[in-house]
Protein backbone atom coordinates (compact mmCIF):
# COMPACT_ATOMS: atom_id res chain seq x y z
CA UNK A 1 0.00 0.00 0.00
CA UNK A 2 1.65 3.10 -1.56
CA UNK A 3 0.14 6.24 0.44
CA UNK A 4 3.17 8.95 0.08
CA UNK A 5 3.03 11.36 2.98
CA UNK A 6 2.70 14.90 0.92
CA UNK A 7 2.22 18.54 2.13
CA UNK A 8 -0.42 20.76 0.83
CA UNK A 9 1.21 23.94 -0.09
CA UNK A 10 -1.41 25.98 0.51
CA UNK A 11 -0.56 27.09 4.04
CA UNK A 12 3.03 28.28 2.10
CA UNK A 13 1.79 29.74 -1.04
CA UNK A 14 4.72 32.58 0.46
CA UNK A 15 6.90 30.39 0.21
CA UNK A 16 9.07 29.83 -3.39
CA UNK A 17 8.52 26.11 -4.47
CA UNK A 18 12.19 25.35 -4.45
CA UNK A 19 12.44 26.52 -0.77
CA UNK A 20 9.52 24.78 0.12
CA UNK A 21 10.63 21.63 -1.13
CA UNK A 22 14.15 21.45 0.53
CA UNK A 23 12.17 21.90 3.72
CA UNK A 24 9.36 19.77 2.99
CA UNK A 25 11.84 17.26 2.34
CA UNK A 26 14.37 17.72 5.38
CA UNK A 27 10.53 16.59 7.18
CA UNK A 28 10.39 13.67 5.26
CA UNK A 29 7.40 14.62 2.78
CA UNK A 30 6.86 12.57 -0.35
CA UNK A 31 5.69 15.49 -2.20
CA UNK A 32 2.81 17.64 -2.33
CA UNK A 33 -0.55 19.13 -2.53
CA UNK A 34 0.29 21.66 -4.64
CA UNK A 35 -2.31 25.07 -4.65
CA UNK A 36 -2.80 27.18 -7.51
CA UNK A 37 -2.71 30.14 -5.92
CA UNK A 38 0.82 32.26 -4.46
CA UNK A 39 3.91 31.37 -5.85
CA UNK A 40 3.20 27.33 -6.55
CA UNK A 41 1.64 26.94 -9.75
CA UNK A 42 -0.49 29.17 -11.86
CA UNK A 43 -3.34 27.14 -14.36
CA UNK A 44 -3.08 30.30 -17.29
CA UNK A 45 0.97 30.21 -17.20
CA UNK A 46 0.61 26.82 -17.53
CA UNK A 47 -1.02 26.69 -20.97
CA UNK A 48 1.25 29.00 -22.33
CA UNK A 49 4.71 27.85 -20.86
CA UNK A 50 5.36 24.32 -20.94
CA UNK A 51 8.58 24.54 -19.85
CA UNK A 52 7.13 25.87 -16.10
CA UNK A 53 5.05 22.89 -15.80
CA UNK A 54 8.52 20.36 -16.28
CA UNK A 55 10.69 23.18 -14.38
CA UNK A 56 8.72 21.96 -11.40
CA UNK A 57 8.68 18.26 -12.24
CA UNK A 58 12.23 18.75 -12.36
CA UNK A 59 13.00 20.70 -9.24
CA UNK A 60 10.75 17.82 -7.16
CA UNK A 61 12.65 14.95 -8.64
CA UNK A 62 15.89 16.40 -7.35
CA UNK A 63 14.65 16.33 -4.12
CA UNK A 64 12.64 12.68 -5.08
CA UNK A 65 9.35 14.02 -4.58
CA UNK A 66 6.24 14.00 -6.63
CA UNK A 67 2.88 16.07 -7.08
CA UNK A 68 0.15 13.81 -6.50
CA UNK A 69 -2.57 16.21 -6.22
CA UNK A 70 -3.34 19.54 -7.72
CA UNK A 71 -5.18 21.97 -5.66
CA UNK A 72 -7.71 24.51 -7.03
CA UNK A 73 -9.56 25.41 -3.77
CA UNK A 74 -9.81 29.07 -4.44
CA UNK A 75 -10.96 29.35 -7.90
CA UNK A 76 -12.99 26.18 -7.51
CA UNK A 77 -15.35 28.00 -5.19
CA UNK A 78 -16.93 30.26 -7.36
CA UNK A 79 -18.02 27.42 -9.69
CA UNK A 80 -21.17 28.32 -7.54
CA UNK A 81 -20.88 30.65 -4.72
CA UNK A 82 -22.13 34.21 -4.84
CA UNK A 83 -20.20 37.00 -6.61
CA UNK A 84 -19.42 39.13 -3.68
CA UNK A 85 -16.53 41.15 -2.11
CA UNK A 86 -16.27 37.86 0.16
CA UNK A 87 -15.09 35.79 -2.94
CA UNK A 88 -14.01 38.71 -4.51
CA UNK A 89 -11.10 38.43 -1.94
CA UNK A 90 -9.94 34.98 -2.75
CA UNK A 91 -10.07 34.85 -6.62
CA UNK A 92 -7.45 35.96 -8.84
CA UNK A 93 -8.14 38.51 -11.40
CA UNK A 94 -8.00 36.43 -14.52
CA UNK A 95 -11.38 34.72 -12.78
CA UNK A 96 -13.27 37.97 -11.17
CA UNK A 97 -12.59 40.37 -13.84
CA UNK A 98 -15.83 42.59 -14.06
CA UNK A 99 -17.31 41.04 -11.21
CA UNK A 100 -20.41 39.69 -13.35
CA UNK A 101 -21.59 36.03 -11.84
CA UNK A 102 -22.59 34.50 -15.03
CA UNK A 103 -18.45 35.79 -16.54
CA UNK A 104 -17.31 34.58 -13.27
CA UNK A 105 -18.72 31.20 -13.37
CA UNK A 106 -17.76 30.70 -16.89
CA UNK A 107 -14.17 31.61 -16.31
CA UNK A 108 -13.81 28.99 -13.63
CA UNK A 109 -14.81 26.29 -15.40
CA UNK A 110 -12.71 27.17 -18.12
CA UNK A 111 -9.95 27.31 -15.46
CA UNK A 112 -10.45 24.02 -14.10
CA UNK A 113 -10.57 22.53 -17.40
CA UNK A 114 -7.20 24.28 -18.18
CA UNK A 115 -5.94 22.57 -14.76
CA UNK A 116 -6.80 19.10 -16.23
CA UNK A 117 -4.43 19.95 -19.48
CA UNK A 118 -1.66 21.04 -17.34
CA UNK A 119 -2.77 18.06 -14.67
CA UNK A 120 -2.17 15.33 -17.87
CA UNK A 121 0.88 17.05 -18.57
CA UNK A 122 2.80 16.96 -15.41
CA UNK A 123 1.22 13.40 -14.82
CA UNK A 124 -0.72 14.13 -11.98
CA UNK A 125 -4.03 11.99 -11.45
CA UNK A 126 -6.74 13.85 -8.93
CA UNK A 127 -7.30 17.25 -8.75
CA UNK A 128 -8.67 18.10 -5.17
CA UNK A 129 -11.25 21.49 -4.95
CA UNK A 130 -14.82 22.68 -3.60
CA UNK A 131 -17.76 24.24 -5.99
CA UNK A 132 -19.43 26.47 -3.85
CA UNK A 133 -23.00 26.91 -2.72
CA UNK A 134 -25.75 29.50 -3.67
CA UNK A 135 -27.77 28.15 -0.56
CA UNK A 136 -24.96 27.54 1.78
CA UNK A 137 -25.69 30.90 4.02
CA UNK A 138 -29.20 29.36 4.37
CA UNK A 139 -28.50 26.18 5.21
CA UNK A 140 -28.27 26.68 9.53
CA UNK A 141 -30.30 30.00 9.19
CA UNK A 142 -33.48 31.53 8.78
CA UNK A 143 -35.16 31.64 6.22
CA UNK A 144 -34.32 28.43 5.30
CA UNK A 145 -34.70 27.40 1.56
CA UNK A 146 -37.67 24.67 1.05
CA UNK A 147 -36.64 21.52 -0.99
CA UNK A 148 -37.52 23.10 -4.72
CA UNK A 149 -34.53 25.63 -4.19
CA UNK A 150 -32.34 22.84 -2.71
CA UNK A 151 -32.87 20.87 -6.09
CA UNK A 152 -32.26 24.21 -8.42
CA UNK A 153 -29.12 24.79 -6.27
CA UNK A 154 -28.16 20.68 -7.18
CA UNK A 155 -29.10 21.07 -10.74
CA UNK A 156 -27.03 24.02 -10.73
CA UNK A 157 -23.92 22.17 -9.43
CA UNK A 158 -24.77 19.26 -12.03
CA UNK A 159 -25.12 22.17 -14.83
CA UNK A 160 -21.65 23.42 -14.00
CA UNK A 161 -19.35 20.38 -12.85
CA UNK A 162 -20.50 17.87 -16.30
CA UNK A 163 -18.70 20.06 -18.50
CA UNK A 164 -15.63 20.05 -16.42
CA UNK A 165 -16.10 16.45 -15.40
CA UNK A 166 -15.92 15.86 -19.37
CA UNK A 167 -12.60 17.33 -19.91
CA UNK A 168 -11.19 15.73 -16.58
CA UNK A 169 -12.55 12.45 -18.26
CA UNK A 170 -10.87 13.42 -21.52
CA UNK A 171 -7.02 13.68 -19.41
CA UNK A 172 -7.40 11.21 -17.42
CA UNK A 173 -7.76 13.19 -14.14
CA UNK A 174 -10.25 12.55 -11.53
CA UNK A 175 -11.77 15.18 -9.41
CA UNK A 176 -11.86 14.86 -5.62
CA UNK A 177 -14.34 17.25 -4.16
CA UNK A 178 -13.94 18.43 -0.44
CA UNK A 179 -16.84 17.82 1.54
CA UNK A 180 -16.56 20.65 3.90
CA UNK A 181 -18.75 23.60 5.23
CA UNK A 182 -19.79 26.10 2.45
CA UNK A 183 -20.30 23.54 -0.41
CA UNK A 184 -23.00 21.85 -1.72
CA UNK A 185 -21.72 18.49 -0.34
CA UNK A 186 -21.03 18.67 3.61
CA UNK A 187 -22.16 15.53 5.29
CA UNK A 188 -23.02 12.18 4.19
CA UNK A 189 -26.57 12.74 2.72
CA UNK A 190 -25.26 15.94 1.17
CA UNK A 191 -22.08 13.84 -0.78
CA UNK A 192 -24.83 11.38 -1.47
CA UNK A 193 -26.82 13.73 -3.21
CA UNK A 194 -24.05 15.26 -4.99
CA UNK A 195 -22.95 12.13 -6.27
CA UNK A 196 -26.52 11.33 -7.43
CA UNK A 197 -26.72 14.87 -8.94
CA UNK A 198 -23.72 13.88 -10.99
CA UNK A 199 -25.01 10.35 -12.07
CA UNK A 200 -22.48 9.15 -9.92
CA UNK A 201 -19.86 9.32 -12.66
CA UNK A 202 -16.63 8.09 -12.36
CA UNK A 203 -14.32 11.12 -12.65
CA UNK A 204 -16.05 12.61 -9.36
CA UNK A 205 -15.30 11.45 -5.95
CA UNK A 206 -14.28 12.94 -2.89
CA UNK A 207 -11.31 15.06 -0.39
CA UNK A 208 -11.60 13.22 2.77
CA UNK A 209 -10.63 15.41 5.76
CA UNK A 210 -11.96 14.25 9.24
CA UNK A 211 -12.14 17.46 11.08
CA UNK A 212 -14.45 19.17 8.66
CA UNK A 213 -16.82 16.53 9.50
CA UNK A 214 -16.00 15.82 13.22
CA UNK A 215 -16.98 19.47 14.27
CA UNK A 216 -20.20 18.76 12.56
CA UNK A 217 -20.71 15.83 14.95
CA UNK A 218 -20.23 13.03 11.86
CA UNK A 219 -18.17 10.30 13.02
CA UNK A 220 -15.34 10.32 9.91
CA UNK A 221 -15.15 6.57 9.39
CA UNK A 222 -18.59 6.02 8.93
CA UNK A 223 -17.72 8.25 6.05
CA UNK A 224 -14.95 6.40 4.57
CA UNK A 225 -17.37 3.28 5.05
CA UNK A 226 -19.86 5.11 3.40
CA UNK A 227 -18.08 5.39 -0.01
CA UNK A 228 -15.25 3.42 0.10
CA UNK A 229 -14.55 3.75 -3.71
CA UNK A 230 -15.30 7.38 -4.09
CA UNK A 231 -12.13 8.29 -1.76
CA UNK A 232 -9.65 9.69 -3.77
CA UNK A 233 -7.67 11.82 -1.64
CA UNK A 234 -6.98 12.61 2.05
CA UNK A 235 -6.26 15.77 4.16
CA UNK A 236 -4.90 15.14 7.85
CA UNK A 237 -5.79 17.76 9.93
CA UNK A 238 -6.40 17.86 13.67
CA UNK A 239 -9.78 19.66 15.34
CA UNK A 240 -10.18 20.44 18.94
CA UNK A 241 -13.88 21.21 20.12
CA UNK A 242 -13.83 22.84 23.09
CA UNK A 243 -17.80 23.91 24.18
CA UNK A 244 -17.88 25.98 27.56
CA UNK A 245 -21.51 26.53 27.85
CA UNK A 246 -20.75 29.82 26.48
CA UNK A 247 -19.71 29.35 23.35
CA UNK A 248 -20.75 27.32 20.21
CA UNK A 249 -20.24 25.48 16.99
CA UNK A 250 -20.57 28.44 14.82
CA UNK A 251 -18.05 30.33 17.06
CA UNK A 252 -19.87 33.18 17.41
CA UNK A 253 -18.43 35.57 14.61
CA UNK A 254 -14.78 35.57 16.75
CA UNK A 255 -11.47 35.51 14.73
CA UNK A 256 -9.12 32.37 14.19
CA UNK A 257 -7.18 31.69 17.20
CA UNK A 258 -9.56 33.43 19.90
CA UNK A 259 -9.66 31.62 22.64
CA UNK A 260 -13.82 32.34 23.07
CA UNK A 261 -14.73 30.18 20.04
CA UNK A 262 -15.74 26.85 20.35
CA UNK A 263 -13.68 24.96 18.16
CA UNK A 264 -10.02 25.16 16.55
CA UNK A 265 -8.21 23.49 13.65
CA UNK A 266 -4.74 21.97 15.40
CA UNK A 267 -1.60 20.09 13.93
CA UNK A 268 -2.44 16.47 13.94
CA UNK A 269 -1.92 14.69 17.42
CA UNK A 270 -2.78 17.57 18.95
CA UNK A 271 -6.73 17.47 18.93
CA UNK A 272 -9.64 15.32 18.98
CA UNK A 273 -9.61 13.20 16.13
CA UNK A 274 -9.08 9.32 16.83
CA UNK A 275 -6.38 8.73 14.28
CA UNK A 276 -5.79 5.78 15.24
CA UNK A 277 -9.52 4.47 13.93
CA UNK A 278 -9.12 6.68 10.76
CA UNK A 279 -6.20 4.83 9.69
CA UNK A 280 -7.80 1.43 10.29
CA UNK A 281 -10.61 2.12 8.42
CA UNK A 282 -8.72 3.42 5.48
CA UNK A 283 -6.90 -0.34 5.88
CA UNK A 284 -10.36 -1.41 6.16
CA UNK A 285 -11.43 0.62 2.63
CA UNK A 286 -8.31 -0.46 1.02
CA UNK A 287 -7.50 3.19 0.24
CA UNK A 288 -3.98 3.78 -1.32
CA UNK A 289 -3.65 6.88 -2.16
CA UNK A 290 -2.35 10.46 -0.61
CA UNK A 291 -2.24 11.42 2.40
CA UNK A 292 -1.99 15.32 2.35
CA UNK A 293 -1.02 17.08 5.64
CA UNK A 294 -2.88 20.46 5.91
CA UNK A 295 -1.01 22.50 8.32
CA UNK A 296 -4.18 25.19 9.83
CA UNK A 297 -3.06 25.72 13.90
CA UNK A 298 -3.16 29.18 15.05
CA UNK A 299 -1.20 28.35 17.99
CA UNK A 300 2.13 26.38 16.67
CA UNK A 301 4.45 27.65 14.31
CA UNK A 302 4.13 26.43 11.06
CA UNK A 303 7.41 25.21 10.36
CA UNK A 304 7.32 22.84 13.61
CA UNK A 305 4.13 21.66 13.00
CA UNK A 306 5.01 20.43 9.36
CA UNK A 307 8.11 18.50 10.80
CA UNK A 308 5.87 17.24 13.96
CA UNK A 309 2.83 16.09 11.81
CA UNK A 310 4.86 14.41 8.78
CA UNK A 311 6.49 12.37 12.01
CA UNK A 312 3.19 11.44 13.80
CA UNK A 313 1.27 10.57 10.37
CA UNK A 314 4.04 8.22 9.26
CA UNK A 315 3.65 6.24 12.53
CA UNK A 316 0.10 6.02 12.06
CA UNK A 317 0.60 4.87 8.22
CA UNK A 318 0.63 1.09 9.19
CA UNK A 319 -0.15 -1.88 6.72
CA UNK A 320 -2.80 -3.89 7.18
CA UNK A 321 -2.18 -7.75 7.97
CA UNK A 322 -1.43 -9.60 5.07
CA UNK A 323 -4.46 -11.83 3.83
CA UNK A 324 -2.84 -15.22 3.77
CA UNK A 325 -1.41 -14.69 7.29
CA UNK A 326 -1.98 -18.22 9.47
CA UNK A 327 -5.40 -17.76 11.72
Amino acid sequence: MTRPIILHSGSWSDVALDELAGLAAEWGYQGFELCSWGKHFNVWQSQSDDSKLQENLDLLSRFEMSIPVLSMHRISQALCDPADSVLQRILPEEIWADGDPDGIRERTSEALSLAAIAAQKMGIPIISGFSGSPIWNRITGYPQPNQAEIEEAFQLFAEKLHPILDNFQGAGVKYAYEVHAGQMAFDLPSAERALSSLDNREEFGFTFDPAQLYWMGIDPCEFLLRFPDRIFNVHLKDIAVRLSGRNGLLNGCLPIGDPRRGWEFRCPGHGHIDWESIFRTLNIIQYDGPLSIEIADAGMDRLKAAEEAAGFIKRLNFEPPPENRPS
